[in-house]
């Protein structure tokens, strides 16, 4: 009896981490370029009070045995890179990779990230950065004279100067894409890290060799969809609230083992 007490409580702390992956996806459902989490579970070992396949006493083969199990654990939250929706935005800076690969950010100890948001932004020394001023990589330098910025799906920048009436290349985004981009460090600001996890970082151009290709004016908008969080969320509460009444249902039994004497 005991043991079903510790056992319903794994289960309903494995809940409680369930809908706090829940919860942080919804209030990333507005986030450009956000993957949702899913939290993934496993059982706990057995207790085999006898292991199947036996024989009996009575020189038979037994096909089931007694196995009592000891609850659940969550065992991993695994992003999933599922292309979210597209935004129109008009704005000239703004990118969506449709397809595979991430952006590259040089961050200001040096160390590259990635990401999928394509907000960008200029500095005040004309550079693509992101929203925090995280330099893109390789380094996108606009001159202040530009009068329009022009990005081609291959990642080809060209400037419109004034004065001037035909365009000029001043460099090519890079993405980078990895054998198992689940296995990326999230880290906020809507960036990855590489881990051993994910493998290396293997750069090349958009649109060649299985790289996704760019779209100017356009953003990759979350790929939370909230009718399916809510339903998880429902799933989740319940799961929390029968295990909580699996709680109740041993402490009543101990109750009436302790008043057998009465």
């Amino acid at each position: 009896m005991i043991r079903s007490l510790w056992t319903a409580a794994s289960g309903m702390q494995a809940q409680n981490a369930n809908i706090d992956v829940i919860a942080n996806n919804l209030s990333n459902v507005n986030t450009a370029g956000f993957k949702r989490s899913r939290a993934e579970f496993q059982d706990l070992l057995y207790q085999t009070m006898r292991p199947p396949g036996v024989t009996s006493a009575a020189g038979t083969q037994v096909p089931t045995g007694i196995q009592i199990g000891h609850g659940t654990r969550t065992v991993a939250t695994q992003k999933l890179f599922i292309q979210g929706d597209f935004q129109q935005t008009q704005n000239e800076l703004d990118m969506a990779i449709e397809g595979q690969g991430f952006f590259q950010i040089t961050q200001p100890n040096g160390e590259i990230a990635y990401t999928r948001a394509g907000n960008f932004k200029i500095d005040s020394d004309g550079r693509m950065v992101t929203p925090d001023g995280f330099l893109m990589e390789p380094e996108i330098t606009i001159p202040t004279d530009t009068v329009s910025v022009s990005i081609a799906t291959d990642g080809t920048v060209s400037i419109l100067q004034a004065g001037q009436t035909v365009p000029t290349d001043i460099g090519n985004i890079q993405l980078a894409r990895f054998i198992n981009p689940a296995g990326l460090e999230s880290i906020g600001r809507n960036l990855f890290l590489r881990t051993e996890a994910s493998g290396d970082a293997v750069t090349g151009t958009p649109g060649e060799e299985g790289y996704g290709t760019l779209a100017q004016g356009y953003l990759e908008m979350s790929n939370v969809s909230v009718v399916d969080e809510m339903v998880n969320m429902i799933t989740a509460q319940r799961a929390y609230e029968i295990n909580s009444k699996a709680i109740q249902a041993a402490d009543d039994m101990l109750q009436t083992a302790n008043n057998l004497k009465r």
